[in-house]
């Protein structure tokens, strides 16, 4: 993984030799101050005519390789834009100058640089350098120049090595930047309003999630960071804001793989005088955007899987699902002991603590969502097992619902039809208390605050989350999420 020339240990210690040499020079090896007239990226956009006007241009950057030729050498830098030869002569610098830089110069410094731009004889745009100035004396060996920085689990824990050794990762979170970018931009078009609401809470509402616990010492209380933003936008929307979302980190106590990480980013919306009908549509129109801004086509490829987010997409009900992938239909099972039979019959694992919605779930999870490939609307879930949601108005059994799931078992998108019954959602909060009673840790607690703000008064309303983390390891083909999170979570390097 570091430069094969030395170990790590050894190579450090050179450079604190160099870092020394520098200082006895009366060079400043980290001034706070640097001077640059053009990016990389601009030199190389107007290289022509700099050269033709023979316009001197100063610019910086990481040095990423040094090629020495006698009393010449060639430099390549990089800086966040792209990447230049630079060529330096004894006879043009002056020896002193010259030797200066053979002597202290590593791969991994900074360089500030002036020249004229040329072309070189086997036709490589370069930077026939004046003058250089050390910006940065790099103390630690950069990953090999050749094979760069390959093991995955040093990849995620050095993430900074990873962005220096691999440009296409440095692509990869730039489309994910412009990812978050389209999303707000395609929001403020349907005329809502980015909203921030607190990630510290007192409890833990909105989602089925185990939540991660703190203090806090001035209060002399337990608090939760957030498992989700839905409670908090709901009571904006009571006080009278109709179009509101959040983009946001949400925190939950679960496990690590390739779809998961406990921290991770969401967007949620919730629009007032809508229902899910509504944001089916708005959605369709959502993904479809926003593919075709960052990707260039509504068709990906993730997996091996060729997907198109071009809509419509197909709309499924939750029992016909189940009815098609499982062949059992869940009307036929009216006690939770009979629900539990059928499901451990197609190989579900059934807890005695699990209710009849947890069953339904894990069945729907084996049979049906690894299933499906193309973006797919399962509607209608059954009330137990979204307890916010509001019910359907011709079958109080199942609720006004949609999950978008695609590429054999990514679930992409939560949204549904907000119960805005106060009484009703009382009675949900004492079913899920009852479950937290029996031993569901992650059953959603009572939240009097929110019944309160219920009490008010909530138009019809729809909502709306999606984990931006899996839309970002989608459009970017990556089938772990590990690769669209710059630092994600990991078990500490017991090493260190």
């Amino acid at each position: 993984m570091e430069e094969k020339v030395a170990n790590p240990i050894e190579e450090r210690a050179v450079r604190l030799e160099k870092l020394q040499t520098a200082v006895a020079m009366g060079l400043e090896p980290y001034p706070a101050r640097c001077e640059r007239s053009h990016t990389i990226a601009e030199v190389q956009s107007h290289f022509d005519t700099l050269v033709e006007k023979a316009t001197e241009v100063t610019v910086t950057g990481r040095v990423k390789a040094v090629r020495g030729h006698g009393g010449a050498c060639f430099v390549d830098i990089e800086d966040g834009t792209q990447k230049i030869q630079l060529h330096l002569k004894s006879d043009v610098l002056g020896a002193t100058s010259f030797e200066t830089f053979e002597k202290i110069i590593d791969r991994g410094d900074f360089v500030q640089v002036s020249g004229i731009c040329f072309v070189t004889k086997r036709g490589e745009r370069s930077i026939e350098a004046k003058r250089w100035t050390l910006l940065t004396k790099s103390l630690a060996p950069l990953p090999d120049k050749w094979s760069g920085l390959t093991d995955t689990e040093a990849r995620y824990r050095r993430r900074e090595l990873d962005l220096i050794s691999n440009p296409e990762v440095r692509l990869l979170f730039r489309k994910r930047s412009l990812l978050v970018s389209e999303l707000r931009h395609f929001m403020e078009e349907e005329g809502f309003m980015e909203v921030e609401t607190p990630v510290l809470q007192s409890i833990a509402g909105g989602a089925t999630a185990r939540p991660f616990v703190t203090h806090h010492n001035a209060l002399g209380v337990d608090m939760y960071l957030r498992i989700a933003t839905e409670l908090h936008l709901k009571r904006l929307i009571v006080g009278g804001f109709e179009r509101v979302y959040e983009i946001g980190r949400i925190f939950r106590n679960e496990g690590i793989d390739h779809l998961h990480n406990p921290e991770f980013t969401s967007i949620e919306f919730y629009q007032a005088y809508a229902d899910y009908r509504d944001l089916m549509s708005m959605t369709e129109r959502m993904l479809a955007r926003v593919t075709e801004k960052v990707n260039g086509s509504t068709f990906l490829e993730y997996d091996g899987m060729k997907i198109d987010f071009a809509g419509p997409y197909p709309r499924l009900t939750f029992r016909d699902a189940i009815k098609q992938f499982a062949d059992v239909d869940i009307e036929n099972y009216a006690t939770r002991h009979e629900l539990a039979a059928a499901a451990e019959a197609k190989g579900v694992k059934v807890e005695p603590k699990d209710d009849r919605g947890a069953i339904l779930d894990n069945l729907y999870k084996k049979t049906v969502r690894g299933s499906i490939v193309d973006p797919t609307f399962i509607i209608d879930h059954p009330t137990e097992i979204l307890p916010l949601a509001k019910r359907r108005a011709d079958n109080p059994n199942y609720v006004e619902s949609f999950q978008l799931v695609l590429g054999r078992g990514v679930e992409l998108i939560k949204a549904f039809s907000e119960l805005n019954d106060p009484i009703d959602q009382r009675a949900r909060f004492e079913e899920q208390e009852k479950l937290r009673a029996g031993g569901d840790d992650e059953a959603q607690p009572m939240d009097e605050e929110f019944i309160a703000a219920l009490e008010a008064g909530m138009p019809p309303t729809a909502g709306f989350g999606m984990g931006i983390d899996r839309l970002a390891a989608l459009l970017t083909g990556s089938h772990s999420l590990k690769e669209v999170i710059l630092f994600p979570t990991l078990r500490p390097d017991e090493r260190t």
